[in-house]
């Protein structure tokens, strides 16, 4: 039977603790220091400590220790390592190739981060060979390419992005925010130059777009496609969001784990999901009504218009009807969407520019904001990215996840023996016959199982099984099985080693062709010089480089409607193409035909 894994984020532990309440089958979080999210971090304890929550319901717990490293922090996150072991921690994500020998006999699995381009076979083979479990993939791929790697590396687990946010170049091979801003998107620093806005000029000055957020993407929803994620190979399905908060974690873990047990009721045999445990909501779960700035499905079907959100880089949200009729102080709205006071409303304006609001008031249909907003119309597209009713709920506790079990109960030689699963305890006692049938009072007392995370589905005895239990003897062998059911653990995670070992080996070209060890390879600390047998130290936060910022499959050209290749109208400008900042900086693009992919390149003014 294949696993299936839902992967949630943890910015804290509180979010941590939502995610498994709410159905992950295991959770990401990042330490104090070495995550790609550095204002996501963690302690040591905290981490332990979401560890011995998730152990119970066969939760896994990962750590992100996947930004590049410098000599200085080697020693650092070796002790690092260490600790996260001790703690429980079932594997890390890695981008660093240095890591391969800090973590020396730990037992600790090791899953390749997108951060290290996982865009094909060649890759993902490489990456098992050295000793990864798991490869995580560019969230770019199609399904087709999914189901190629699987293919060619069918041992490989392939971990896929589902949901949430979307950077807009490759992982890992983002530069443009160390370029501009001294902030390493490698170091998990990232200033969000692609939610920025540009002017697009053409080789002659001319303005083709002008402020416009023509990098920024929507956000990525694959809840109606995991059946095709499923069938190409992947077994874990990932929602992005360690820096969301504890609502986002939960309305987002619960719809995924719904939808992935709508799928396993439909194929039983084949498929169950790697963690155990029933969930039970207060809410309806509803991405819809989750931070989004619209959904796009990406390149599951190939190359797609409408994935960029040009007009605005926030929340935009649900979209709940259209604006029908204003007053001096109010407005209705045609469609079917109920509000509540307090609910934050937005809509695009004519100059394409986001304007939100306030719902002071709310009479049925009738809205009556704190202020009118001056650019609202009828016949304006509503938004809501911010539902009071459904953040109510969340607010509080919203979801509780119980792991059902059978008991099973015998009298054995000298005693009686109590088992749940492969657990079983044993308590002495006389075997006293019954004058009437104890296995009402048997059940009942067996069932109570209180404010355990366990619930009892039936407990089997045999058919002449007709002996008198006190109830202090039945309490305290359900206590002692309870106590061993709660201590069970998944066996500790291999950290496998590659035929090769893990050094001197020549990798393949990230993500595609290119010569010698440049700035690409992320080269920052002698560990990773000698994997690579590089000459020098070659990470562009340490060196500078001359090749692109961004390679991106996203394409402003294609995206604006002028890809020849797939039916677009023939250009009117002259590249090269510049996008560029409000202060004046230039970024030059060049359109890869060959490869489908764009570049982004630095150039002076």
């Amino acid at each position: 039977m294949t696993q299936l894994e839902l992967l949630a984020p943890a910015k804290n532990l509180a979010c941590g603790i939502a995610a498994i309440d709410h159905g992950a089958d295991a959770v990401y979080i990042g330490a104090s220091r070495f995550g790609a999210r550095a204002a996501s971090g963690n302690s040591v304890e905290d981490i332990r400590s979401l560890c011995d929550y998730a152990r119970p319901f066969g939760v896994k717990v990962y750590v992100t220790v996947n930004t590049i490293l410098y000599d200085a922090e080697l020693d650092d996150v070796r002790r690092l390592l260490q600790d996260l072991a001790e703690a429980g921690v079932d594997a890390i994500l890695v981008q660093d190739m240095s890591v391969l020998q800090l973590i020396g006999g730990l037992p600790l699995a090791l899953h390749a981060s997108t951060q290290t381009d996982n865009r094909s076979a060649e890759k993902v083979r490489w990456l098992q060979d050295l000793g990864f479990r798991r490869a995580v993939l560019a969230r770019e791929l199609s399904v087709e390419e999914i189901a190629e790697i699987h293919r060619e590396v069918p041992e490989m687990e392939l971990e896929v992005f589902v949901h949430g946010a979307l950077c807009v170049s490759y992982s890992g091979i983002c530069y443009a925010s160390q370029h501009c801003f001294g902030r390493s998107a490698n170091r998990g620093e990232c200033a969000q130059f692609c939610r920025m806005k540009f002017s697009l000029v053409d080789a002659d000055g001319r303005e083709v777009e002008r402020d416009r957020y023509l990098l920024s993407l929507k956000d990525m929803n694959q809840s109606d496609h995991l059946e095709e994620l499923i069938q190409a190979g992947a077994t874990s399905f990932k929602i992005e969001g360690r820096l969301k908060d504890v609502a986002y974690v939960k309305n987002v873990t619960a719809a995924y784990s719904q939808r992935l047990n709508e799928f396993i009721r439909r194929h039983p045999e084949a498929y169950g999901r790697s963690s155990r445990g029933v969930c039970h909501y207060t809410f309806t779960p509803d991405l819809r009504k989750t931070f989004n700035r619209g959904y796009t499905t990406y390149f599951l079907h190939g190359r797609q218009p409408d994935i960029a959100s040009f007009d605005t880089p926030k929340a935009v949200g649900e979209f709940v009807g259209t604006v029908k009729e204003l007053r001096s102080d109010s407005f209705n709205v045609a469609g079917v969407a109920s509000f509540a006071n307090g609910d934050g409303l937005c809509f695009i304006n004519a100059d394409r520019q986001l304007e939100g609001f306030r719902a002071n008031r709310v009479v049925g249909n009738r809205i009556y904001p704190y202020r009118m907003p001056r650019s609202l119309k009828p016949g304006v597209r509503l938004y809501r990215n911010s539902d009071q009713e459904l953040e109510r709920l969340l607010s509080r506790q919203s979801a509780e996840r119980k792991v059902p079990v059978r008991l099973s109960l015998r009298a054995v030689d000298g005693g009686f023996e109590l088992s749940a699963a492969d657990v079983r305890v044993f308590q002495a006692a006389e075997h006293q016959r019954a004058q009437k049938s104890p296995r009402e009072n048997i059940v009942r007392q067996l069932s109570k199982l209180g404010d355990t995370i366990f619930t009892n589905e039936h407990v089997e005895m045999s058919a002449d099984f007709n002996f008198f239990i006190p109830n202090s003897v039945l309490s305290d062998m359900r206590r002692q099985l309870v106590e061993r059911l709660m201590g069970v653990t998944s066996p500790a995670p291999s950290c496998r080693r590659g035929k090769d070992g893990f050094t001197g080996i020549n990798p393949p070209p990230t993500g595609g062709v290119r010569g010698g060890h440049s700035y690409l390879y992320n080269i920052s600390n002698r560990l990773s010089r000698d994997f690579y047998g590089a000459q020098s130290l070659t990470a562009y936060e340490l060196s500078g480089g001359d090749g692109p910022l961004m390679q991106c499959r996203h394409c402003i050209r294609y995206s604006l409607g002028y890809c020849v290749r797939r039916g677009g109208e023939r250009p009117r400008w002259r590249e090269p193409l510049s996008l560029v900042l409000g202060d004046g900086r230039r970024f030059r693009l060049e359109f890869d035909c060959a490869n489908c992919q764009m570049n982004v390149y630095a150039q002076d003014r």
